[in-house]
């Protein structure tokens, strides 16, 4: 097996639903995140896959749904409410609490395999940098 990465950058505002210190305040990160992608056999080409289309299909989603967002946990009504009462606010809604491991381990379980199910390439780790010092990590 073979493995490529590729990095990404994106904002994003969250609070953690019912944490037990100041991260249950609105605040936001500056996050980067790297996608792991493997691959059996290279192509023709000698590629896992062209890292142009991991940007396409991987960056092209988070810039859709995470970038300049609130990533909301879908139980937090307070935090739903509030952000209704701004017109201009993008909202993306997890089944999960955001915190950078549920979200490491979204992009790995759910983002990955759907944007990826036609490339033959599979997505094995995923590594979300929160800030500068704390990241977190999913693999299979």
């Amino acid at each position: 097996m073979t493995t490529i990465v590729r990095r990404f950058q994106f904002c994003a505002g969250h609070r953690i639903y019912q944490h037990e210190g100041k991260c249950a305040g609105i605040h936001g990160h500056n996050y980067v995140v790297q996608f792991y992608a493997a691959a059996d056999e290279l192509d023709d080409l000698g590629r896992v896959i062209d890292f142009g289309v991991l940007k396409e299909k991987l960056g092209g989603w988070i810039e859709t749904h995470w970038d300049h967002a609130f990533l909301c946990f879908e139980r937090d009504i307070e935090m739903r409410r509030l952000l209704a009462a701004v017109p201009e606010q993008r909202l993306f809604l997890c089944p999960v609490n955001p915190t950078a491991e549920n979200l490491a381990r979204y992009l790995l379980d759910v983002v990955g395999p759907n944007q990826l199910a036609d490339t033959g390439v599979e997505l094995t780790r995923v590594i979300l940098w929160e800030t500068e010092n704390c990241r977190a990590e999913a693999t299979r």
